[in-house]
């Protein structure tokens, strides 16, 4: 079975953004979201339009958690913000607490999950950034089981019609 990708090219953060918004706004239940790329590479700025497109109210500043490793914001899902930037090792869900995360229908967005072990990123979608030029980013959605798969294939027909594919 062929392994659903998206490619998709952003020429600013706000297309960046609005990448995060169609994805959130096509979710219909919870979702891991495993982001991956170097530093200002739009993970944050995806991120934001997630919970845009998750209908967290705007006046939600969103950030990304980097001292407190976990932010959580009320939407149409619950949306679980979590940054392993300042983790210097490889880690696992079970030992930093994730598995622990309240809600089973929420949308959990994972910020350099590089640091996890590779066995605790189950089904969801790998988000790759990479940076082309100073504002355009490379974005690649990879889906891991049906409902990630679904996903993808619908917020393909979005990029389509946005010139983004």
């Amino acid at each position: 079975m062929e392994v659903p990708i998206l490619a998709v090219t952003t020429r600013s953060p706000k297309e960046t953004c609005e990448l995060g918004r169609t994805v959130g706004s096509c979710l219909t239940h919870g979702m891991m979201l495993y982001l991956m790329g170097d530093l200002g590479s739009g993970k944050t700025a995806f991120v934001q339009g997630l919970a845009r497109g998750l209908e967290v109210p705007p006046e939600y500043y969103v950030t990304s958690p980097t001292f407190t490793l976990v932010n959580e914001y009320s939407g149409r899902l619950p949306l679980y913000h979590i940054d392993l930037y300042r983790l210097d090792d490889a880690v696992d869900f079970e030992d930093i607490g994730l598995y622990d995360l309240p809600e089973e229908n929420a949308v959990a967005a994972v910020e350099w999950a590089e640091r996890l072990h590779p066995a605790d990123r189950g089904e969801g979608i790998t988000v790759r950034f990479e940076i082309q030029e100073e504002a355009i980013r490379r974005v690649r959605l990879i889906a891991s089981g049906l409902a990630a798969g679904d996903l993808i294939r619908e917020v393909e027909k979005i990029a389509k019609e946005r010139t983004w594919v």
